[in-house]
């Protein structure tokens, strides 16, 4: 059944010529896909590190970490970290220079060079950059915070229970992060998580991804006492992409709130938030988007959500959805007048606390700008047929001497199901081994014990060759820890 979902699957999707073309085993094969790649120019936005790079002991600049004669590593951990930009420095340049030549006029001081608007508008540009990401109106996003605080915010104001209404449906195996802070939000209520938060499992170990039939089911079973769904778009260990659209609308059907988690899925998955009627979302910016490590986060609040409603005869305030709530959230043009009447701003904007970190924003801001020269919908293309790439790589490609191969996949094998990533289960024993011949060649991708590994190909600076290169080396080094 598996199989054949496959094969059909493929042919709906994006051409894959190397499916049934044996010169896809060959390097110069895995370069002509590169040659065809309209992204492909991408790659010289980034700083790849080298090979003499991740053993370097020390820092110092004096020590190129550039070098052309040095050979690249195989880095195919932007499920992870993200690898900078080059413009990323620039940007952090550039706002150092206004700091110090402007002290708090950069708040309000425009140059001729700017990269990006004053201080106090920065958040602004971010969020404008951002919506296409994410598939929002720009009203309906904020760059701000970090993704679990940001959870923590959202679920202030979405997750109201009542005494009918007071579960939350969360995946089993969600990232640790989420699960804390789903149940440290019931425990705030003064519930029990035994009896308020409901654990979606997978119906088999085996193949540990949950079916959008057996999520429905759950949401089914619960509809009656549920407050909120809190999912993640994708799975962090499978790498399985669930159907938002639908997921999204039936348990909103059921007069369930919807929120999710996206830190695996902005700037992988062409994601549509606002078409899609999700109520909220948060996601980190440093995997795929690359903002560096804790990078500035990101909200998604659903235009129905962010209105600001005054009274028609003299505007005063009558109501907005209820929010913990800091004076950056505020009217822009009252925010300096300190008066202590909050005002939030229309959208997702007016969940803002505090000023943000204009050295964080500039980083985000710096991978944006790349994202915005060209589409998600381009990234995505190109992700479902280098991933497909790999995946086809690691099922056919010739393993002499083995029976089969000492792995197997468990992110789904239907494309429009996963994004970027594939995580591979190795045969008990064999991971540490693996880790350490992939280590010896310089490929760097993350691991989750006892036996998976994550391999996720990012479509704007690795490449079909690499993919190539990464397969041999990984078939090598299993071939050679099973003949131990």
């Amino acid at each position: 059944m598996g199989s054949r979902l496959h094969v059909q699957q493929i042919k709906k999707g994006p051409p894959l010529p190397y499916k049934d073309d044996i010169r896809a085993f060959t390097k110069e094969y895995a370069a002509s896909l590169d040659a065809q790649d309209p992204l492909h120019h991408f790659r010289e936005e980034f700083i790849i590190p080298s090979a003499k790079d991740l053993k370097r002991k020390t820092l110092s600049p004096s020590e190129a970490t550039d070098d052309s004669s040095d050979a690249r590593c195989i880095y195919l951990c932007g499920n992870s970290l993200g690898l900078q930009p080059r413009n990323t420095k620039k940007y952090i340049e550039y706002y150092l220079r206004t700091w110090a030549i402007k002290g708090v006029n950069g708040h309000f001081t425009h140059h001729e060079d700017e990269l990006i608007p004053p201080f106090v508008d920065v958040d602004s540009t971010g969020a404008k950059l951002m919506a296409p990401v994410v598939g929002a109106l720009q009203s309906e996003v904020a760059v701000m915070g970090s993704l679990t605080t940001n959870l923590h915010l959202l679920m202030a104001s979405f997750y109201q229970p009542t005494q009918e209404r007071y579960k939350i449906i969360i995946e089993g195996k969600a990232f640790p992060s989420d699960h804390y802070a789903v149940e440290s939000q019931i425990r705030h209520h003064n519930l029990d998580p035994k009896d308020a938060m409901v654990l979606i499992e997978p119906r088999s170990s085996e193949q540990p991804i949950l079916e959008t039939d057996h999520i429905l089911e759950i949401i089914d079973k619960h509809a009656s006492s549920t407050a909120l769904l809190l999912l993640s778009a994708i799975q962090y260990y499978t790498g399985q992409y669930f159907d938002i659209e639908k997921i999204t609308a039936h348990a909103q059907s059921k007069g369930i709130v919807v929120g999710w988690d996206c830190a695996h899925a902005a700037g992988n998955v062409d994601l549509k938030l606002h078409d899609w009627n999700v109520d909220f979302a948060a996601w980190c910016n440093y995997k795929y988007l690359n903002s560096g490590p804790g990078g500035m986060a990101g909200i998604f609040v659903h235009e129905k959500h962010g209105q600001v409603k005054t009274t028609t005869d003299d505007g005063e305030l009558e109501s907005f959805r209820p929010r913990l709530s800091g004076w950056w959230g505020g009217d822009k043009e009252t925010r300096f007048l300190m008066d202590n009447q909050f005002v939030p701003q229309p959208g997702a904007a007016g969940y803002q606390l505090s000023n943000p970190s204009v050295l964080d924003i500039n980083a985000v801001i710096a991978s944006l700008e790349l994202f915005n020269r060209t589409s998600m919908s381009e990234i995505r293309e190109k992700s479902l047929k280098i991933t497909g790439y790999l995946e086809h790589l690691l099922l056919t490609y010739p393993l002499d001497g083995l029976d089969k191969k000492p792995f197997s996949i468990i992110t789904p094998p239907n494309p429009s199901e996963r994004g970027a990533q594939l995580s591979l289960r190795l045969d008990p024993g064999l991971l540490d081994d693996v880790l350490e011949t992939l280590e010896e060649h310089s490929v760097v991708i993350d691991e989750r014990k006892p036996d998976v590994i994550r391999v996720a190909p990012a479509p704007l600076y690795n490449t079909f060759e690499e993919v190539f290169q990464f397969c041999q080396i990984f078939l090598e080094a299993c071939k050679k820890v099973v003949a131990k």
